[in-house]
């Protein structure tokens, strides 16, 4: 007997020109769970970029992140926040479920380490992220590492799991199978609005496959 399994979508977009057009575009491509929300290349996130992002996004059913300022956050009445990968994550963490709550999502990417992740799991974390960025020097080597940590969790761990770095269909498929809640799908800047479409279609369409039970 075949049933149904699938990871809800994840968007990503920088704030800056054409974010609006670029986002507009991804929720009518598919339906996306939750947006992250990141400020451009060698710009900071201010209330006047986020602010309409944040609009938009709840518009559309999808929960707002933040990432990384918890305090602007809960100004702009965003859904939540996400915290990067580095340093005293644990303090980190801290501080922003201080300022947002248990009613505010405090998600965390906490690189390739095992440790992070269980560590801010129990501390209350509302997802836990796993990536694949492209700054690393061996990508195909990331991704496999990805995989095996998402996998790793989905079988343990009941706090989702958020794969980042998701590039094609087929790697989303197969963070599907491995157990992934949320694929994360990266709007890229400067792209046009039928190559976003397309890759926010070609993704979301690899999020439902056939798991077999019974």
């Amino acid at each position: 007997m075949e049933a149904e399994r699938a990871s809800q979508l994840y968007a990503v977009v920088e704030a800056g020109e054409d974010a609006l057009a670029r986002l507009q575009v991804a929720l009518d491509a598919a339906p996306i769970a939750s947006v992250l929300i990141r400020s451009a290349a060698g710009a900071s996130l201010d209330a006047g970029s986020a602010k309409p992002l944040i609009d938009l996004a709840q518009k559309g059913n999808a929960a707002a992140l933040l990432a990384g300022d918890a305090q602007l956050a809960r100004t702009l009445r965003a859904d939540g926040v996400h915290l990067d990968a580095g340093k005293d994550l644990a303090a980190a963490y801290e501080d922003a479920r201080g300022i947002l709550g248990d009613r505010g999502i405090v998600g965390v990417d906490v690189g390739v380490s095992r440790h992070d992740a269980m560590t801010l799991a129990e501390a209350g974390a509302d997802y836990i992220a796993f990536g694949a960025p492209a700054h690393l020097n061996d990508r195909d080597k990331g991704r496999v590492r990805r995989d095996e940590l998402v996998a790793w969790w989905a079988e343990i761990f009941e706090v989702p799991c958020v794969a980042f770095d998701v590039e094609t269909g087929e790697e989303a498929e197969r963070l599907t199978r491995a157990g992934a809640e949320f694929v994360a799908v990266e709007l890229p800047a400067g792209a046009t609005v039928s190559a976003t479409r397309d890759l926010v279609a070609g993704i979301a369409a690899a999020l439902s496959v056939p798991e077999t039970t019974g």
